[in-house]
């Protein structure tokens, strides 16, 4: 059996980030697992393919919620990335951080080095921001983030109709305060998406203690009493075995690293026993403590607007246009990320913090983006930030193919909806102001019928659904509900950790793709056993 120092199941964000740095070193043999295929599609290198991906299903494990009460029993999708780079090669590419008190929170629930200014240094470190270092912000590291090369003129028109509506103006959501509208920076480089597998991974294949194996399925955790020894996969139909000499490390995400643990019976006893899992860990908040984003999107038609992107015509032929620019320059149309714009505002003025987000989008989106809707307009999310609903994720059987039950428990709590209720009638002011208005858009029927408190829920429960931020079903923490301890280590276990979105406490206050490059960085750190200080050295590119 071939014999590695660390395996890494799952090639996403975090599994890309442990593999470059933890080879670093060359007297340790590293391998990195991932159920996808390699990152080398035209439409995950090109920004704006990701509105083909969402409706193709390429490099998506396009999982399903089960039904949500919350949501009127519709059942949510959950679009995860099934490729290297995980959902950082699939996603909108929007670089947030959340807020200094979202860590701050984690530390004080008794996760001491997860405060904002010990996690900090590890934001800098992994960044190379193109308007340069600062207090905030890091130049030199792997993950390449920068202003739009080639913005859409309406994203700074929908800010002008945010300052119009009374909220501030914010140039750096990763900065100083989070709250305002503004643009927003972007993992791009040169044109390109900047994905997990571009920045840390691809520079790191050339290193000969490094092995990337895709398109394989870990089928669980090998283990030796409570001591994880390897992987079990099946690649080509064999089911094949590799042995970990130090420790196995669960990238697999906030859906997929609970459901492996429990099929490698490490969670709750009365979960594995109803599937005939034999029980090697009694380890009751595996798949618990499930944390989303709610979001709901207001559509606006405006046919007349043809520099926003749409299926008409005239915008397949831009399109075209814009597919040769990109070909030969990276720049032009093709380089947007649609959500181009938006912010941080509070739901009532007496809140300390922003607790909701906007998204701007260049175009209309139904259902994801996987509707076709023809014509030209723009859309506007607005999500919950931090949620009180707690869901869950459990197993539908114990077929390692078979995709996990997932329950997110959306609106359960009814401080969810009164939250996004306000939400949705901020957002429609600021659609409403004249900097947006004027351009005569007409928001479309299903959510324009919606004027009072009653029926803007009903849309919400009726149209909402997440904004593909999954976190902390394997909780760090102390309680008896938590799954790892500060390092990151599973509790009960020796030589097996997890390092992905699933161990966070509390769902932090934006998007989750840096936080989760954050916890990879800080975990590789405590893997190679050196301390918090190392992460304050310059900002180093991962070197071949």
């Amino acid at each position: 059996m071939q014999a590695f120092d660390y395996l890494i199941v799952g090639g996403g964000s975090a599994g890309c980030v442990l593999a470059a740095r933890l080879s670093e070193d060359p007297q340790v043999r590293v391998a990195l697992l991932e159920a996808g295929p390699p990152d080398n599609s035209v439409l995950i290198q090109c920004p704006a393919g990701l509105a083909v991906l969402a409706k193709n299903g390429q490099a998506n494990w396009a999982f399903e919620t089960v039904p949500q009460a919350g949501l009127n029993g519709r059942r949510g999708y959950q679009p995860r990335g099934k490729v290297l780079g995980g959902s950082s090669s699939v996603n909108a590419m929007i670089y947030i951080r959340g807020q200094r008190t979202d860590y701050d929170d984690w530390a004080a629930e008794g996760n001491p080095g997860w405060s904002y200014d010990d996690v900090l240094p590890y934001f800098r470190r992994a960044e190379h921001n193109e308007r340069g270092a600062d207090a905030w912000h890091g130049s030199g590291g792997p993950l390449n983030v920068m202003d739009l090369r080639s913005p859409n003129r309406f994203g700074p028109v929908f800010v002008e109709a945010a300052r119009q509506a009374g909220h501030g103006l914010n140039a750096d959501f990763n900065g100083a305060t989070q709250e305002g509208v503004g643009l927003y920076q972007v993992t791009h480089r040169n044109g390109e998406r900047c994905s997990a597998a571009k920045a840390y991974l691809a520079p790191a294949r050339v290193r000969p203690n490094l092995q990337v194996i895709t398109d394989v399925r870990v089928t669980r955790i090998v283990t030796e009493g409570h001591r994880a020894t390897g992987v079990e996969f099946v690649q080509a139909g064999h089911v094949q075995r590799l042995r970990a000499t130090r420790e196995v490390l669960l990238c697999a995400g906030a859906l997929q690293s609970p459901q492996l643990l429990m099929l490698s019976g490490i969670g709750p006893a009365d979960e594995l026993a109803r599937h005939g899992i034999a029980l090697v860990h009694d380890l009751p908040g595996v798949g618990r403590h499930l944390q989303d984003h709610p979001d709901v999107v207001q559509v606006v038609n405006a046919p007349h607007l043809k520099d926003l992107f749409g299926l008409s015509l005239s915008g397949i032929v831009r399109v075209l246009r814009g597919v040769f620019e990109w070909r030969a320059h990276r720049s032009g149309m093709l380089t947007t990320n649609f959500a181009e714009a938006g912010g941080f505002i509070k739901s009532r003025p007496d809140e300390t913090t922003p607790d909701l987000q906007l998204h701007f989008v260049i175009g209309k989106l139904v259902d994801h983006g996987r509707k076709t809707v023809f014509g030209h307009g723009y859309s506007c999310h607005v999500c919950l930030l931090r949620p009180k609903s707690r869901g869950r994720v459990t197993l539908a059987s114990a077929d390692p193919l078979a995709a996990p039950l997932i329950d997110p428990n959306f609106l359960a709590e009814r401080d969810d909806v009164d939250r996004l209720v306000r939400g949705f009638k901020l957002m429609r002011s600021i659609v409403q102001q004249p900097a947006l208005a004027g351009y005569a858009g007409r928001e479309l029927e299903a959510s324009a019928r919606a004027q009072t408190d009653a029926q803007i829920e009903d849309f919400i429960r009726n149209f909402g659904d997440t904004i593909y931020h999954p976190v902390g079903t394997c909780r760090m923490g102390t309680g008896a509900l938590d799954v790892v301890d500060a390092q990151l280590r599973v509790r009960g276990m020796q030589g097996l950790r997890v390092v992905d979105a699933s161990i966070m406490p509390r769902i932090v206050s934006g998007n989750t793709n840096a936080p989760t490059v954050m916890i990879a960085e800080k975990a590789a750190d405590m893997i190679r056993g050196r301390t918090g200080a190392a992460a304050t050295a310059p900002a180093e590119a991962v070197a071949a």
